[in-house]
C-alpha cells in the first residue's frame, strides 16, 4: 500500500476525460442545516433526519457541507473497502462508463463475464459453479432464497436461521432477518423460516433431529454484524455442513458484509478457526465488492447448486452492468495488488489490541476479526459514544445499545485510527450515570 510520508494512502484524484464539461454538483453550495431542511422536504422518513450532510471524501476521511472533517470508521457500514476517491477505482468506473454504461441482460459484457469468474475463483468453488449478480447484499439474499425454494420444490418446506440475523429487507430476505421491528410491520413475511439460538450447536443439532429432511437450507453468517460483530463459534459451521449434507439441505453463507476481505481472507468461512475448510452450497457478496459501488452476487458452488435458477426464473435489470463489473474488478485488483489481505490482518490484530489495552472499565470486550471490530461497553450508551465521537470528529455506528462498530476502509493506518483508540481511553465513567432518568 502507497502512502505519503504522514502515513496518509495515496488518493489522487481522478480527472475523467470531458471532465471539464461537467454540470456542477448541487453540493457545490449550501450547509449543512441548509440541506438537511431540504432533505425533510423531499426524501422520505425511512432513515431519520441524516447526520450530516456530506460533499466530499478522500481515503479515510469525509467533509461535510460545513467544511468539516471527520475520520470514517465506518465505510459506508463495511462498503468502502478502498476509502474514498481512490484513483484506481474512479479511474476504472470512469473509463467503463466512456466505453460501455449499460446494456441489459439480453447481453453481455467482458467486464462482467469476468467478475464470474474472478468470485468462483476467490471463493474456492469447484468446476460448474456459477455467479448471479445483482445490485446488492438484500438482493443476493433475495435470489438465494428463491435457490432455495427450487431446491426444495415444494418438498422441504422448513428454512433455518439464527437468532440475530440480518439478511436483507426485501420481503423475502426480510423473512430471514431477526429482528422484530424490521419483521412485524410487514408481517405476514414469506413462510418456513425458523430461527435458531446463535451459535448453538444443541439447537442446531436438535432442528434436524425431527423433520431435519424438511428443511430446505440453513442461513448463516459466519460473523453476525448487525448483531454486534459476533462470530460463530469454532465448529459451528463443520456441524452445520455434517447435518445440512447428511439431509440433504443447502447451506447458505450470508458474506454480504464480511467478504471480499473485510476480515482479511476473501471471506469469513476461509478462516480455519470459522469455517475450517468447509464449503458451503452458496455464497452471497455484496457490500466492500464494489468499493463504493453499488454490487452484490450469489456464489452457486457446482453445477447442480448453479442449475436450481433457470432461464427466467429470476433476473435484474442493472444487476451485472458492465460500470458495476468494473467497479468490482478494480476492487479486487487493488485488494490484491496492494497486499490489502494482510495489512487488514494485521492492523486489525493491533487495533483491537491497542483498545484493550486502554484498560477503561467502561469497555467490556473488543472482539472482531481483521478490520470488523466491536467495542462492547458495560453499559448501554454507545448511541451517546457514537454521537460524541461524531461531533469530535469519528465516525462509528452503535448497532447494538452496548456495542460500537467498526468497519473501516482497509487503507487505514495505525496513526490514523489513534483518535479513536485516544476517544475510548478517555471515555468517563460517569457516562452511564448521566444517561439514568
Amino acid at each position: 500500500m502507497t502512502t505519503t510520508p504522514e502515513g496518509t494512502p495515496t488518493t489522487a484524484r481522478h480527472r475523467a476525460p470531458g471532465a471539464e464539461d461537467a454540470l456542477p454538483v448541487p453540493a457545490a453550495a449550501g450547509s449543512v442545516a441548509e440541506w438537511t431542511e431540504r432533505y425533510a422536504h423531499a426524501v422520505m422518513d425511512t432513515f431519520g433526519p441524516p447526520q450530516r450532510v456530506l460533499v466530499r471524501g478522500e481515503g479515510v476521511y469525509v467533509w461535510d457541507a460545513d467544511g468539516t472533517r471527520y475520520l470514517d470508521l465506518l465505510g459506508g457500514i463495511a462498503v468502502n473497502s478502498l476509502g474514498h476517491a481512490h484513483p484506481t477505482l474512479t479511474a476504472a468506473v470512469s473509463a467503463q462508463l466512456g466505453t460501455l454504461g449499460h446494456v441489459s441482460n439480453f447481453f453481455a459484457s467482458p467486464a462482467q463475464i469476468a467478475l464470474a469468474e474472478r468470485l468462483v475463483a476467490l471463493a474456492d468453488a469447484p468446476e460448474g459453479s456459477r455467479v448471479f449478480l445483482a445490485n446488492s447484499g438484500t438482493e443476493a439474499n433475495e435470489a438465494a432464497l428463491k435457490l432455495t425454494r427450487r431446491h426444495s420444490g415444494g418438498a422441504r418446506p422448513r428454512v433455518l436461521a439464527l437468532e440475530g440475523a440480518f439478511h436483507g429487507r426485501s420481503l423475502g430476505a426480510l423473512s430471514l432477518t431477526h429482528k422484530a421491528a424490521y419483521r412485524e410491520p410487514f408481517e405476514p413475511l414469506p413462510g418456513g423460516v425458523e430461527f435458531l439460538p446463535f451459535g448453538d450447536t444443541d439447537a442446531l443439532r436438535a432442528a434436524f433431529a425431527e423433520g431435519g429432511d424438511l428443511v430446505a437450507a440453513l442461513f448463516v453468517e459466519p460473523i453476525q454484524g448487525e448483531a454486534g460483530v459476533r462470530s460463530l463459534p469454532p465448529g459451528y459451521l463443520a456441524l452445520a455442513r455434517e447435518l445440512t449434507t447428511a439431509h440433504g439441505a443447502l447451506l447458505v453463507l450470508d458474506e454480504v458484509q464480511t467478504g471480499m476481505g473485510r476480515t482479511g481472507r476473501w471471506f469469513a468461512h476461509q478462516h480455519p478457526h470459522l469455517g475450517g475448510g468447509v464449503r458451503p452450497d452458496v455464497v452471497t457478496v455484496a457490500k466492500g465488492l464494489g468499493g463504493g459501488f453499488p454490487v452484490g452476487g450469489l456464489i452457486a458452488y457446482g453445477p447442480d447448486v448453479a442449475a436450481l435458477l433457470g432461464r427466467g426464473q429470476h433476473g435484474t435489470t442493472f444487476g451485472g452492468n458492465p460500470v458495476a463489473s468494473a467497479a468490482a474488478l478494480a476492487t479486487v485488483g487493488v485488494v490484491e495488488r496492494d497486499g490489502l489481505l494482510a495489512h487488514v490482518t494485521a492492523l486489525g490484530e493491533r487495533l483491537r489490541e491497542r483498545l484493550r489495552s486502554t484498560g477503561n472499565p467502561l469497555v467490556r470486550e473488543v472482539r472482531g476479526e481483521g478490520l470488523l471490530i466491536a467495542v462492547e461497553l458495560t453499559v448501554p450508551v454507545a448511541a451517546r459514544v457514537a454521537a460524541d465521537a461524531l461531533a469530535a470528529g469519528i465516525i462509528v455506528n452503535p448497532c447494538t445499545p452496548t456495542t460500537l462498530r467498526l468497519a473501516p476502509p482497509y487503507v487505514l493506518t495505525d496513526e490514523q485510527a489513534q483518535p479513536f483508540v485516544d476517544l475510548v481511553a478517555a471515555l468517563r465513567a460517569d457516562l452511564a450515570a448521566e444517561e439514568t432518568p
